[in-house]
């Protein structure tokens, strides 16, 4: 796995993409024809999901009447109640985190040079879930301390991490991933620990959140969300350009004026602040920091970081799997990390595979 870890460096980069798209320049952005492609698509793949999923429950729409009761055109005050009230505030959640995990993951596979390297893969994730099992089972915390536990556990892993990575005052990329491995199975072993020794609500309601999910999100956590998000995605979008300069090589970004560790150290603080609060929302979401940004550079075979992309690719992926989980085994709610567990497992061992054979 050690070997296989530092090795599994393809796709992460400009070097491992073919470029066989135009490209258009607009307002001195230089855009590529499949990213902008590829983009639009998930943008309506979003939206249908967002419809979807506003649509179904126990008080059925049609996509009109959905439509007509979110913006208030309908005289349904019961169907309004049902769409702004009760189901608005999950699918926005979905959104929200599942675009915070794609552009966290997109961070730290480049940083990385790495496939593996994701948060969930690297101990952020598993440092979150750590705090807020804490907070849960030591401490009796309520929800909103649950959230702090998730954000304070998030940066705690970091930290930890990010000393140990570190070799002559530089963060090695090809320790981060080894390290990160080593760090999420200590922090799961603290995870199981915990549950064993906890009474049995608690551990039904620490197992409940580790599962993942968006049931019972109100309209303050998605605020909190929101928030956050709508600051750090555009914080994450400016240092994509110093990153894609950064992946070429550190002598030749600082030969060009880049401030390697500094940046370096921006970008994974951008990374963890979007992983913990993604945690504090919804719980741990397996494999959607790791697949998104893939899926998105596959598909679209950019030359480019690609993470407005990988947002919109992490958006659609939490939105649809949110509906698989409210539908499959209706009226049976599973949690939505049970479907992008099984999902991410599927493509984790492709992509295994697909690297030993390489």
């Amino acid at each position: 796995m050690t070997n296989f870890a530092v090795a599994a460096t393809s796709d992460t980069g400009p070097q491992a993409t073919t470029n066989t798209s135009r490209f258009r320049t607009i307002a001195g952005i230089r855009l590529e024809r499949n990213t902008v492609l590829l983009g639009a698509i998930l943008v309506a793949i979003v939206f249908a999901a967002m419809i979807g999923a506003l649509s179904l429950g126990d008080y059925p729409m049609t996509a009109w009447e959905t439509v007509a009761n979110l913006f208030g055109f309908s005289d349904d005050y019961l169907g309004q109640f049902f769409v702004q009230s009760q189901r608005l505030p999950r699918v926005m959640a979905t959104i929200a985190v599942g675009a915070a995990l794609g552009v966290s993951g997109c961070i730290f596979q480049q940083l990385s040079g790495n496939t593996l390297g994701s948060p969930d893969i690297i101990g952020f994730t598993t440092g979150s879930a750590t705090g807020a099992v804490v907070t849960i089972i030591i401490l009796d915390g309520s929800p909103i301390a649950t959230a702090v536990g998730a954000l304070l556990g998030g940066a705690g892993s970091a930290l930890a991490v990010y000393a140990l990575t570190l070799s002559n005052g530089k963060l090695s990329a090809a320790r981060l991933v080894l390290v990160g491995i080593g760090m999420a199975s200590i922090l799961s072993a603290v995870n199981a620990l915990l549950m064993v020794k906890a009474s049995i609500n608690a551990a039904q309601t620490a197992a409940q959140w580790l599962a993942g999910s968006f049931n019972a999100t109100t309209w303050g956590e998605v605020g909190f969300a929101l928030s956050a998000i709508l600051v750090l995605v555009p914080a994450a979008l400016l240092l994509a350009r110093p990153l894609s300069v950064m992946i070429t090589g550190d002598d030749l970004a600082i030969g060009l004026g880049v401030d390697v560790e500094r940046r370096r150290r921006e970008l994974m603080i951008v990374g963890v602040a979007l992983t913990a609060i993604s945690v504090a929302v919804a719980g741990p979401i397996a494999f959607v920091a790791l697949a998104a940004p893939q899926l998105a550079r596959r598909i679209s075979r950019a030359s480019g970081i690609g993470m407005g992309n990988a947002a919109l690719m992490g958006a659609a992926l939490v939105a649809v799997s949110d509906i698989i989980a409210q539908r499959i085994f209706a009226p049976t709610q599973l949690p939505v990390g049970v479907v992008t567990g099984l999902l991410g497992g599927v493509y984790l061992v492709w992509l295994l595979g697909r690297q030993w054979r390489k």
